[in-house]
């Protein structure tokens, strides 16, 4: 696969927003699912790393919930999960999209379809 280029350190948070879903929807395109912990260092995120991709994605939730998008973040992965981590699933059940548990079948259900939702929005 083609090698992108690292977004760098930036401390600006529109730079990092849009940073991170030009990102997301390019892992999106590729098929691929990051982990927490790869895409804050590739951003240069400041400490602690994970805890601000975290707030990050939770606000492009929230503005893709706002544009009736599917969820940018879907194609994260937790580090010893398929699935996205547990903030993923609160902020999905706090914006009125899913009312279901951070794990199981449910909540599998629930992110595959996203994630078909999110690739198939990104590929048309």
């Amino acid at each position: 696969p083609a090698r992108r280029p690292r977004a760098g350190p930036t401390t600006e948070p529109d730079q990092l927003a849009q940073a991170l879903s030009a990102r997301l929807i390019a892992a999106a395109r590729a098929g691929e699912r990051p982990s927490y912990g790869a895409l804050s260092a590739e951003l240069g995120l400041p400490s602690p790393r994970v805890q601000a991709l975290a707030a990050l994605l939770e606000a492009g939730m929230a503005a893709d919930a706002a544009a009736g998008q599917p969820f940018s973040a879907a194609v994260m992965k937790a580090r010893l999960s398929a699935l996205p981590a547990r903030g993923f699933f609160e902020a999905a059940r706090a914006l009125g999209r899913y009312d279901g548990p951070d794990e199981g079948p449910e909540a599998e259900a629930f992110h595959a379809a996203e994630l078909a939702r999110l690739r198939a929005a990104t590929t048309s």
